[in-house]
């Protein structure tokens, strides 16, 4: 699926069993975040006759980093990784960037990419804002839910999703997996009276039936739909009331490692 905007398109390429690594591409060049499967993306760039000019790194699980040292070789590009020592980034000779860096490429004088670290799900997470209207959000943020905690701690994690809820409501999320199914029915044990979470649920089975992805998603539906963007809210019923923000996120985390 590929959507277009005023300066860039963005393609999701299915990889794995749920993964999508995204392709931005505009004329003939093209960026690619997290790449984790080298012949998709290889695929993908022949295919749309792409010169691939940098590699977008959120963190160093393998299914996100797997095909970026396959793909430096072949095209001779830079590499943009969390500013850390893991052996990931070593391999590729990573340029190493963190909170608030700005990353410009001359092959797209329209396109802006901020760095926001976002640790939770690894500590050296971070994401990569475009334009600031695209946020290419890993592991963190899914449709409908957030990611597991490996190695930060729940309050690092609400932290992170909270500077993603502050963004503006129409900033555009690409998360990388299509885990959004699955993630809604667990928002509906936590609100089923939620009609906006209804009707989501509805247009997502809908979606899947005919094999289309459910993202990118919108910052709007996810503050409507998503529990862990609504803890605030959540501590207005009855089974919360009164909890600590925090405490909440830190129950439902638990609660959706074990759905």
């Amino acid at each position: 699926m590929q959507q277009t905007f005023a300066s860039i398109a963005i393609t999701a390429l299915p990889a794995f069993s749920d993964n999508y690594l995204w392709l931005i591409h505009t004329g003939k060049h093209a960026l690619i975040v997290d790449p984790g499967d080298a012949t998709v993306v290889e695929h993908a760039l022949q295919t749309g006759g792409y010169q691939l000019e940098g590699i977008l790194l959120t963190h160093h699980h393998a299914d996100h980093v797997g095909g970026a040292l396959a793909l430096q070789q072949h095209w001779q590009c830079p590499v943009y990784a969390p500013d850390n020592n893991h052996p990931s980034y070593n391999a590729v000779k990573a340029i190493r960037v963190k909170e608030g860096d700005c990353i410009e490429f001359a092959s797209f004088p329209e396109l802006s990419c901020q760095v926001m670290a976002l640790p939770g799900h690894t500590l050296d997470h971070i994401a990569y804002y475009i334009n600031q209207q695209h946020l290419f959000s890993g592991d963190v943020l899914f449709g409908g839910g957030c990611g597991r905690l490996f190695e930060g701690s729940p309050a690092q994690m609400y932290a992170s999703l909270q500077q993603i809820a502050a963004l503006p409501a129409e900033t555009l999320i690409y998360p990388a997996h299509e885990y959004t199914a699955h993630n809604l029915a667990f928002a509906m044990t936590v609100e089923p009276e939620n009609t906006t979470l209804q009707q989501r649920a509805q247009n997502t089975a809908l979606l899947r039936k005919n094999q289309q992805p459910t993202l990118p998603t919108i910052l709007s539906l996810e503050l409507a739909t998503n529990p862990f963007l609504r803890c605030d809210s959540l501590s207005k019923h009855a089974e919360f009331q009164h909890w600590p923000a925090v405490d909440i996120f830190t129950e439902l985390r638990a609660r959706r490692n074990d759905f």
